[in-house]
């Protein structure tokens, strides 16, 4: 045990969200690429827990993750979709470029919650090396993402609705209210 008495992991949701000198996010990664298994960090215990297991067949197409010190309206920290040549662990620390923001709502009867997810490249990669904003993507990519976003709602007996995508500067207005509402 260290000498200062702390447990568990250094806490991810206090790191810097923004490398100001770069303007790279610092995207804490969740749940990896590949993985039926979704992970959250528990902030009071200082860990990544197993929150759900999706059904066989279903995986998670990208890793995800969240922005550090922020809150979105969904009342967790801004999700980060993240696109990597190789999945990453939970805890994992990447650099990513904002290329945009998926903006979307999840419904539950008759409450509609914003939750969009900003889309970021990992800073290094080779196959999204030359992906500089969410257009430089294919149409097809979104409508795959958009289906398992509404599949993957639908397993906690919501709806989900994409509502589009959108430029930088509207993932970077984001951000901004999102840091201020943490």
């Amino acid at each position: 045990m260290a000498k200062n008495g702390n447990k568990g992991l250094a806490n991810p949701i206090q790191l810097k969200p923004i490398q100001k000198d770069e303007g790279l996010l610092q995207v804490i990664v969740e749940t990896p690429k590949g993985s039926r298994n979704k992970f959250s960090y528990d902030p009071d215990q200082k860990v990544f827990m197993l929150k759900k297991v999706l059904p066989a067949g279903m995986v998670f197409p990208y890793d995800f993750g969240f922005l550090p010190q922020t809150l979105a309206d969904d009342g967790d920290p801004l999700d980060v979709l993240l696109l990597m040549d190789e999945p990453a662990y939970p805890g994992v620390v990447v650099r990513a470029r904002l290329i945009g923001v998926i903006e979307g709502e999840q419904i539950d009867g008759k409450k509609r919650t914003r939750n969009d997810r900003l889309l970021a490249v990992a800073e290094v990669n080779h196959f999204y090396a030359d992906i500089k904003k969410h257009s430089d993507l294919p149409d097809q990519w979104l409508k795959e993402l958009q289906e398992f976003f509404v599949n993957y709602h639908k397993l906690e007996g919501k709806e989900y609705r994409l509502l589009g995508c959108k430029d930088t500067s509207q993932a970077r207005h984001l951000i901004k209210q999102a840091r201020e509402a943490a």
